[in-house]
């Protein structure tokens, strides 16, 4: 069950509407990086999470109701960067220089049509569920995997992705009251990277790997579990580092550099099936 207060979760003002950051702030609500993304991520985690504790889905119903919060945020920047926006090639040509600059020369009715068709023709100067190209969010980056451990790596991602675009986003604009809003989100990905990694913490940390700890380590090859496969064609050993010797991560095995060469044999498949639709040739 939810509950809905009118109230914004921080405050949204705009000093100088400008349509083309409303497109940009489009990637922020319905991008792979985006608040639609990261809230149905944590909603699926939380209802399938399992666990001696309701505690995990408990924190992940919370920071996905928050983000709900962030959506209606970002829905009501971009109106409000839209409330003066032109509605026509006239209008527009007024503000071909500046728009120009920031979509990189395109020609106005491409930017018309890119930036501000969706906006007031299919929403009357209002957000919609897509990223700053007008692609709708489909869930196809939705991480649920069932493991929490897993499940909380993926968050990491998310939010640090998240975090990218909101930076850019404060970069790109000088409006103030942008900037503000803009610095709440960046302040709460912040936090939200923080938390996912302390219930990998409270989950074991690095003795969680490798996920799912629940398959014994004894029975996976044990010739190759801890080498770096190195696949230059010339045979050039990588660069040293971390990942190529001393101790995983894990404590338990050995960094090593492993010469990537075939394993096995060139796979030879019988013939075509009779029903297969293929050439007679084929079937031979």
């Amino acid at each position: 069950m939810f509950y809905h207060d009118k109230r914004l979760q921080y405050p949204v003002k705009v000093d100088a509407p400008d349509p083309a950051f409303a497109r940009m702030l489009q990637q922020a609500i319905g991008g792979v990086e985006g608040e639609i993304r990261v809230a149905m991520q944590y909603f699926f985690q939380a209802w399938g999470a399992r666990g001696p504790t309701n505690k995990y889905r408990d924190m992940l119903l919370h920071t996905a109701t928050e983000e709900m919060g962030h959506i209606e945020m970002l829905a009501t920047a971009v109106a409000l960067n839209l409330e003066k926006a032109p509605t026509s090639a006239q209008e527009q040509g007024a503000a071909d220089a500046v728009v120009g600059a920031v979509m990189g020369g395109e020609n106005p009715r491409h930017v018309i049509e890119g930036m501000l068709q969706r906006h007031i023709l299919s929403t009357g100067m209002a957000a919609y569920p897509a990223n700053a190209d007008g692609v709708p969010f489909d869930m196809s980056h939705i991480y649920a995997s069932g493991n929490l451990a897993a499940d909380m790596y993926c968050n990491v991602a998310a939010e640090s992705t998240g975090r990218v675009l909101a930076v850019r986003l404060y970069n790109a604009t000088q409006d103030p009251g942008m900037k503000k809003m803009l610095h709440f989100m960046i302040a709460r990905d912040t936090m939200h990277q923080q938390q996912w990694l302390a219930v990998v913490e409270e989950l074991g940390g690095a003795a969680a790997f490798p996920i799912p700890n629940s398959f014994p380590q004894s029975e996976e090859d044990q010739e190759h579990n801890y080498d770096f496969f190195a696949t230059a064609v010339d045979g050039t050993p990588p660069q040293d580092g971390r990942w190529t010797h001393g101790p995983s991560i894990d404590g338990r095995g050995e960094f090593s550099v492993f010469q990537n060469t075939p394993l096995g044999e060139e796979p030879v498949l019988g013939p075509a099936r009779p029903d297969s639709a293929a050439q007679t040739e084929q079937m031979g």
